[in-house]
């Protein structure tokens, strides 16, 4: 026997013999979609436009990744968000698992100015992730997180989520600031701020960015750091999807110790302004290592609405006691949990129980103080119903992100010592008009005293609004926009809008 012939299908067999037994070529090599018909699509500026079977085929040739169309297999999941309210279809939907296919995507949407939707974790709120009728560039399919811990650095791949950063850091015994559910995109959370349990011990997430590698809308691989397109970099920490698709992030990593200890204290609704006055003096004086957020919230089958402290401590264990007593003290409490259990696991506890896996609908607002004014309007005008679940609560900012100046990264709202969030949940199915017309009188009540949004939360704010969000920051943002996305190829965001 030819001994060529012999090596070429020993080896081919034991390929094949190493396959599980459903397994085929076609499951190992890349077989582009092949595109039956040409495809009516929508432009950025609500116009229509006809894609020619040949430029989309050889869009699709042209990828290592899958392009989806409608009918195919794994279209419905790739164009689906966590918030099933968002049932939109997109024209086409291309799942890069490189630079290379994200570069390639974007030029073809650039040429025929297409509507764009960048999906990675798919929890945007206002279900900017998708679209009908443009091009959704999904980064499900290009996910990785390598640790140096020598460096104590990580980089994670653009379509990744913040547990399999979570996870691969604390191996090491290392963490950066990471969001607080972890099937959430690491791309959405960092672009615009990116808080987090551990946010005032070592900054946002976009504190610890060392260097972003982005596609550009002009199809360009850049990497963006201080001594590189150091333009690129402020803006892209804060000004969100704004100015192309980041491939790959750099994070600075810090030492912790894997155990933390977290709690939460239910108060009676006739304790709940004594407890939120309480919380408002607590959480100005907590270390950078406390973490502490208050909620009013009420659900279906609950007899009452019932106030809520809750915090997480990563610092020193000796110390949680002395902490937690004066949280005690602040009411009687209904019910008290405290436990010390691993970081990780805690990042994950939050996973089966978003809120956005319902139809819901938020509203945010920073504020400095967390005042008694604030306090009697939140409880004021709270109101419970069987049909949905409620909630008006915090997130704590301050410690480390407030010792940074507004113009030093994008993001414009340093001083902010909470983000208050006024959230409604309902069945998926039912007719939201009540709940969402509910929440946002709530929210008008609360507005007033906030200052600014967060970036993530945007919602059915006017371009105005987004403008003035990004405060002093605003002008340099624009400039930026103009230079590396004239013709705003990526505008379902909170949108800086080119001249």
């Amino acid at each position: 026997m030819n001994r060529r012939h012999f090596l070429k299908t020993s080896v081919a067999a034991a390929v094949a013999a190493s396959l599980p037994a459903h397994a085929g070529f076609e499951d190992v090599l890349h077989r582009p979609t092949q595109v039956g018909a040409d495809i009516n699509a929508i432009t950025g500026d609500g116009g229509e436009v006809i894609l020619k079977i040949a430029q989309v085929q050889e869009l699709s040739d042209s990828l290592k990744g899958k392009l989806l169309l409608p009918g195919h297999a794994a279209y419905d999941e790739a164009r689906s968000l966590l918030n099933p309210g968002f049932d939109k279809y997109p024209a086409l939907v291309v799942q890069p698992t490189g630079p290379a296919d994200v570069s390639s995507a974007l030029q073809f949407a650039n040429d025929n100015g297409l509507l764009v939707a960048v999906k990675c974790g798919g929890h945007s709120h206002s279900g900017k992730s998708t679209c009908d009728g443009g091009m959704q560039i999904d980064l499900s399919t290009f996910r990785y997180c390598h640790v140096d811990p020598f460096a104590r650095t990580a980089a994670v791949a653009g379509g990744s989520l913040l547990g399999e950063l979570d996870h691969e850091a604390m191996a090491h015994g290392l963490v950066t600031t990471a969001g607080t559910v972890s099937h959430t995109g690491v791309g959405g959370l960092t672009l615009g701020g990116g808080f987090g349990r551990l946010a005032r011990r070592y900054g946002l997430t976009i504190d610890n960015v060392l260097a972003f590698d982005i596609v550009t809308p002009d199809g360009e691989l850049r990497r963006a750091s201080a001594e590189q397109n150091p333009d690129l970099y402020w803006a892209l920490r804060g000004g969100g999807g704004n100015f192309g698709i980041v491939t790959a992030f750099v994070f600075q990593l810090h030492p912790m110790q894997r155990e933390v200890v977290s709690g939460r204290f239910t108060f009676p609704l006739a304790e709940a302004k004594q407890v939120m006055n309480f919380f408002g003096e607590y959480a100005d004086a907590a270390p950078d290592e406390m973490h502490v957020s208050i909620g009013l919230g009420a659900g279906p089958g609950m007899p009452e609405p019932v106030a809520s402290i809750g915090f997480v401590y990563s610092g020193d264990p000796d110390e949680v006691d002395k902490l937690v007593a004066p949280i005690r003290k602040a009411g009687k409490p209904t019910n008290e949990t405290v436990k010390t259990w691993d970081y990780v696991a805690l990042q994950r506890s939050g996973d089966t129980n978003d809120p956005r896996a319902n139809g819901s609908y938020v509203k945010s607002g920073f504020v400095g103080a967390f005042t008694p004014d604030i306090v009697d309007d939140i409880v004021d005008n709270f109101e419970m119903h069987p049909e949905r679940a409620t909630w008006v609560g915090t997130q704590q900012s301050g410690g480390a992100i407030g010792r940074i100046a507004n113009d030093a990264t994008a993001f414009a709202h340093r001083e902010a010592q909470h983000n208050v969030l006024s959230f409604v949940g309902w069945k998926f199915g039912a007719d939201p008009t009540r709940h969402v017309t509910y929440i946002k009188s709530h929210w008008d009540k609360v507005a007033p005293h906030t200052r600014g949004f967060y970036t993530n939360d945007v919602f059915e704010e006017t371009q105005e609004e987004i403008n003035a969000n990004y405060r002093g920051n605003y002008a340099r943002l624009l400039e930026i926009k103009q230079k590396y996305d004239p013709t705003n190829l990526l505008r379902l965001n909170a949108n800086i809008k080119p001249a």
